[in-house]
């Protein structure tokens, strides 16, 4: 029987500290704090898919809060289930107190627990979908306001792809290329680079 952690931020940029120190303020083993830095969308993580295969029974597995776990309503409550029922494995959320199958493991705590996990996966779930329709809203805002998203336009001649394709073909040197284009031979294959990945 051995105490885990797991800790999870959305994105590389994230940091990770202020979960990872309430792991180490419950005497959690470094070797037993898992982390991703990935969305909570469903669980393909590295992390947690390698802290779920070390798991065992009678294993007690420690989260931050709820949404740390993921952020979809339903596969939330088929991995909390998988945990507790198949591998039988406790859970603690630190964040809610009620979130602790170690207590209350009679009729009426564990339906109160339940429905606690239901409430709350729905509110994480909301919670992912508003964000994305927050994003959404911003990009078709940014748009309207005239800024550019993708690849940025790249300023070539407009004979470039004519001698760009007839240099490609061998059908005329470098250097005729670069005179055509009135170019030197560092911008000529600068530009080349730019087309190439513009058109990748």
């Amino acid at each position: 029987m051995k105490t885990v952690g797991y800790i999870r931020v959305s994105s590389k940029e994230q940091n990770l500290d202020r979960q990872k120190q309430s792991m180490i303020d419950m005497n959690i083993s470094d070797k037993y704090i898992y982390e991703d830095k990935q969305s909570g969308k469903n669980f393909d993580r590295t992390g947690y898919q390698y802290m779920i295969k070390q798991l065992e029974k009678g294993d007690l597995l420690v989260i931050h809060s709820l949404d740390r776990l993921g952020r979809d309503y339903k596969e939330i409550i088929k991995e909390w289930k998988m945990i507790t029922d198949t591998i039988g494995a406790d859970i603690k959320v630190l964040d809610m107190e009620l979130l602790d199958t170690t207590k209350n493991k009679d009729l009426l705590g564990t339906f109160i627990s339940d429905l606690i996990l239901q409430v709350l996966s729905y509110v994480a779930q909301q919670e992912r979908e508003n964000i994305n329709k927050r994003q959404s809203e911003g990009i078709a805002s940014a748009k309207n306001k005239g800024v550019k998203f993708g690849r940025p336009v790249i300023d070539l001649p407009s004979n470039f792809k004519s001698i760009y394709d007839s240099w490609k073909a061998k059908e005329i040197t470098g250097v005729q290329a670069m005179n055509e284009l009135q170019m030197s031979k560092a911008t000529f294959y600068r530009k080349v680079k730019e087309y190439e990945n513009s058109i990748q």
